[in-house]
């Protein structure tokens, strides 16, 4: 064994390259190896000597492998030492300007909501695009004959049946039917939302939503406010004012806009609020009772909120943008906007 290692000390000694270093890996340590080979000694000796034979025999493999490893180390930190020397740059010259994009605000918008979210307990959840009427429709409370099923209204693919989801309240519905009216629920869904719109400056055929539902015991309409308020502040800042306004929807029962204070104008009116000194960000209400017993929910036991924004509508009124198809245009004021308010 001190034979074999004296060897390769000296075989090793001559490796100039990678291609010699591995030669002599096989050649010691290689199946057929000179220390490999020593294992078939092994059924020679008796059970006394194998005991003492193994462990010489891992200590000389152990050897070569530091010794092998030190010498490799060695030819590569030359090899290093020659590229630098022989392909240095000159970094006296000043750099090629690479111009650089920023995220899509729909997409920054959607995440910033997200994370307020999951800070509160909400989960996230996602759901088909393509969707059932009973899932979009009928369970929503939304009836045969209601308005909002118009064909002039809703992307139907097949019959009355199919349809481009026009909204995201479908994965509330999915979410609560696996509940089987037994679980509390906490989530929203984003996703991408179809309605037969003209594009214009403030509408879009396809759009992104953000909606979230709250099914628990002893909900009110002061848990949704304060929802809200939380929502509203993180995303347009602390002084951030809120009121809630009556409305109507099929699936919620009551019904409430919610607005906060220009803050542009701050309330005093501009054109971006209308002169009215509130913007409009979101709908909401309490569950109606007709859909939690669509989902095996008694309304009778639980209670809960659902809400709803248009992530487009929030990044602009955050963003102060006019024109909702920047969005979806590759306008590169969109980016130099994203980055003016990012860094304010």
């Amino acid at each position: 064994m001190d034979e074999i290692i004296n060897r390769l000390k000296k075989d090793i000694e001559n490796v100039k390259n990678s291609q010699d270093m591995s030669e002599i890996k096989a050649r010691y340590l290689g199946k057929k190896g000179s220390i490999s080979e020593l294992n078939s000694k092994m059924r020679e000796l008796s059970n006394e000597k194998k005991k003492e034979f193994g462990m010489a025999l891992n200590k000389i493999k152990a050897d070569a492998n530091e010794i092998i490893e030190t010498k490799r180390k060695e030819i590569e930190k030359r090899i290093l030492e020659e590229k630098l020397k022989n392909e240095s740059i000159d970094i006296s010259l000043p750099s090629t300007s690479i111009p650089y994009g920023a995220p899509n605000i729909v997409e920054k918008m959607v995440e910033e909501v997200e994370d307020v979210f999951m800070s509160m307990g909400y989960d996230v959840v996602d759901g088909p695009e393509i969707e059932e009427d009973k899932f979009n429709f009928e369970l929503l409370n939304i009836p045969k004959g209601h308005p909002a099923r118009d064909a002039q209204d809703t992307f139907y693919i097949e019959g009355e049946d199919i349809l481009l989801r026009s909204q995201t309240s479908p994965v509330q519905i999915r979410t609560m039917m696996k509940g089987k009216g037994e679980e509390a629920i906490r989530m929203i869904c984003p996703g991408k939302t179809y309605r037969r719109d003209d594009d214009d400056a403030t509408h879009s055929h396809q759009f992104m939503q953000i909606e979230g539902l709250l099914v628990d015991k002893k909900v009110s309409l002061s848990d949704l406010k304060g929802t809200f308020d939380v929502i509203a502040k993180a995303l347009f800042g602390e002084d951030t004012e809120t009121r809630f306004r009556p409305s109507y929807y099929q699936f919620t029962e009551p019904s409430v806009e919610m607005d906060i204070r220009c803050h542009h104008c701050k309330g005093e009116g501009c054109n971006i609020c209308k002169n009215t000194g509130w913007i409009t960000i979101a709908g909401a209400g309490m569950v109606h009772p007709n859909v939690l017993k669509n989902c095996d929910y008694d309304p009778k036991k639980w209670q809960g909120f659902a809400f709803g924004f248009g992530a487009e509508r929030l990044a602009m009124v955050k963003y102060n943008i006019d024109d909702l198809r920047v969005f979806y245009t590759n306008d590169l004021r969109e980016s130099v906007n994203f980055d003016r308010k990012e860094a304010e």
